[in-house]
């Protein structure tokens, strides 16, 4: 049973969504029809006009743009925080209808950098991989073959087994869960799988996510008494130094 390791790809976003962004946006202002919007917006460059839509607080036309993600190498604990998020789509590999002939699992950190620990941690998931085929057999003996069976030997498989997922959100909700889930109080798996998600967004559609990520990068920390401490540090790994910032409390 191998360790997997994170990897997200963008599948597939609305083609040229700054520009949907600033049509939807600017029919809300004009007289014009939409024919005529499409043509003056494609004549010229929206970038001014998307990043005023964030200051106004105006974030309805955002939503008309999605971003479709593929993400393995994450765990059932991981997952089971990402699909709180309700303004999405999700297509999760089935541990019903899949086999887990071997399967892979993510080793936390703190448990990663120390030997004694990541072999207590290893020995368990070897254990859990045997009583889960050693159950299935059972159950497969009895009858309850295919997805019958796994469905019943699956609540022997841990947190820590790896998935893979599809997921779809609009722009809107991204930067949402980009607020929260960059935050040093995020939890580590999610924040790695956030951080990675907001990189490959930051290269189809720049000005949208230009400002985005953590709460503390343009405001003070939200956490309040919850925080972490560190938001100059934060902000410097997000290359902001504004000193227009309101000072934190």
């Amino acid at each position: 049973m191998p360790e997997a390791a994170l990897q997200v790809v963008l599948l597939r976003h609305t083609p040229d969504p700054e520009e949907v962004v600033a049509m939807a946006a600017k029919l809300c202002y004009s007289p014009a029809n939409v024919k005529e919007l499409k043509q003056k917006i494609e004549a010229k460059d929206q970038a001014a006009f998307v990043e005023k839509l964030a200051t106004i607080g105006h974030l309805s036309p955002i939503e008309h743009v999605s971003f479709t993600f593929g993400i393995e190498g994450i765990s059932r604990a991981c997952s089971h925080q990402l699909v709180r998020h309700r303004v999405a789509s999700y297509s999760q590999q089935s541990q019903r209808y899949v086999r887990e002939e071997e399967f892979d699992y993510i080793i936390p950190p703190s448990i990663k950098q120390d030997p004694e620990a990541t072999k207590v941690f290893e020995d368990f998931m070897a254990e859990a991989q045997q009583r889960y085929t050693a159950i299935l057999k059972t159950l497969e003996d009895k009858g309850l073959k295919g997805e019958t069976g796994q469905q019943d030997a699956r609540y022997l498989l841990p947190n820590a087994a790896e998935t893979k997922i599809v997921v779809t959100m609009n722009a809107r909700e991204l930067l949402h869960f980009f607020r929260v889930r960059c935050c040093n109080r995020a939890q580590w798996e999610i924040r790695a799988m956030a951080e990675g998600m907001l990189g490959l967004v930051k290269e189809g559609a720049p000005t949208i996510f230009g400002k985005s990520g953590p709460g503390c990068l343009y405001a003070p920390c939200p956490e309040g008494k919850m925080t972490c401490g560190k938001v100059e540090e934060v902000r410097k790994k997000y290359g902001v130094t504004n000193k227009k910032i309101p000072k934190d409390k």
